[in-house]
């Protein structure tokens, strides 16, 4: 709903009044192109700050983005900053700084950033696609009830590098400026070109501006009152953050797992655990054996062998059948269920079936068969599977497609990275499209 023009005119005064505690942060890390006139921008910001009552940290190190950080200032200004330069863990803890009421000023570059994140994509309102050669152009203001542009005349011109947009903001932005492409050549977002806006986005406040290109722009009496405007915008009149209206999860550190080894030196081509209730473990072996880990002695044991299909990795073409997997009914603790999965001696198939395990011993009679999933043995590969429930209860089951993915020895077929497509006598195991690729075929699906 647009406001009136006086009231606009009141809400925007209210929300530059800069309060002296606060802070702003400026961060030009680059891992894209780098702007030269990055320093002049620091110097220019800086000064704003001095001469308006706000503190200006400048920073290229990315590791600043954390939330204890963050959350002693006001606005964070991308100067310039390009290509990928937070990791998933500071885009979290900036996402929940700007949900927690934080303001985000981004400067030429900063929509040439973070391609591989769409939220920040949506915060500067556009992303950068490419720009001609520097040159004098017209821009029409189109609102000037926001602090930034109340001073500029109605048509400004100036000389710049004028970027083209991978696609245009439009009503999800409040747009202030727009660049007349009639003015200069190499445009190409159309009549509708913006240069400059505003938007409240996910809790906080937006300012993107595209100039910024050259040194020259930050002493720029009109430029620099334009940004100080955007920037008093950014900071907005909050002291203090809201974190309780922060949604985006913060991502835990990497290093808070630690690692205990539970038993070693005793597997042979171990394959899939199952977890018990009481914390007991069961381990499959690809030739069958089945193991048990005891959380009480610590210790592995063999509890049963299954007679299974298996080629040895010294004699086999294939060495990936045999036992496969394993995994406990998620009413273990009521009905002693447990689930295997694993190549027959009688035929050639996979077999998921179910077995009791009761008081430390599994009873390999009260096997209840599933399913056979039948394959071709004696060819090269993807033979694998995995057993797993899923939260609706059922028991999901994935299956090798039983194809081979590299390229055929001794042929003048190669794969090059393409699907398995050949039908040739003898070539069997390199066409999918007998399995994974057929809809009446249980191999290589879920």
């Amino acid at each position: 709903m647009k406001k009136s023009f006086l009231f606009s005119l009141l809400y925007f005064s209210f929300l530059i009044s800069v309060n002296a505690q606060s802070r702003v942060l400026v961060f030009s890390k680059t891992a894209g192109f780098r702007h030269s006139s990055i320093g002049a921008g620091k110097l220019a910001i800086m000064q704003m700050g001095k001469e308006n009552g706000f503190s200006v940290d400048t920073t290229e190190d990315a590791s600043q983005f954390n939330e204890e950080n963050l959350k002693g200032y006001n606005a964070v200004v991308f100067l310039n900053a390009t290509g990928d330069v937070l990791n998933h863990i500071q885009q979290a803890a900036f996402e929940r700084y700007i949900q927690a009421g934080g303001g985000y000023v981004g400067i030429h570059a900063a929509s040439d950033c973070e391609y591989k994140w769409p939220w920040y994509g949506k915060l500067a309102g556009a992303y950068f696609k490419g720009h001609p050669h520097n040159q004098l152009a017209k821009l029409k203001v189109l609102d000037k009830t926001h602090p930034s542009t109340s001073h500029l005349p109605d048509v400004w011109e100036r000389t710049d590098e004028w970027y083209n947009f991978v696609k245009a903001p439009g009503s999800e932005v409040n747009i202030l400026i727009s660049i007349d492409e009639t003015s200069y050549s190499g445009g190409d977002n159309g009549a509708s070109h913006p240069m400059a806006w505003y938007h409240d986005f996910d809790g906080g406040r937006a300012f993107y501006s595209e100039f910024g290109h050259t040194d020259e722009t930050f002493s720029e009496p009109l430029y620099v009152k334009h940004l100080l405007g955007g920037l008093k915008y950014a900071i907005g009149n909050n002291v203090t953050l809201d974190y309780s209206k922060a949604t985006s999860l913060l991502v835990p550190d990497e290093d808070r797992f630690t690692k205990n080894v539970l038993a070693g030196g005793v597997f042979d081509e171990p394959g899939e655990i199952a977890i018990l209730p009481n914390f007991d473990i069961l381990i499959t072996q690809r030739k069958g054996e089945v193991l048990q880990y005891s959380n009480t002695t610590k210790k592995v044991k063999q509890i049963a062998k299954l007679n299974v299909y298996h080629k040895s990795t010294a004699t086999g073409t294939n060495a990936e059948e045999g036992l496969i997997g394993i995994t406990a009914d998620p009413k273990f603790a009521s009905n002693n269920f447990i689930y295997m999965f694993y190549a027959t001696q009688d035929t050639a198939a996979n077999r998921v079936s179910r077995f009791v395990y009761k008081d430390g011993k599994l009873d390999l009679a009260s096997e209840k068969k599933i399913i056979d999933i039948g394959t071709t043995r004696e060819i090269c590969c993807h033979t694998g599977g995995s057993l797993t429930f899923g939260p609706d209860g059922n028991l999901y089951i994935s299956s090798g497609d039983n194809s081979t993915p590299f390229d055929q020895a001794n042929s003048t077929y190669t794969l090059n990275g393409y699907g398995t497509l050949d039908n040739r006598e003898g070539f069997e195991q390199y066409d999918g499209r007998r399995s994974s690729a057929n809809t009446n075929d249980l191999r290589g699906k879920v």
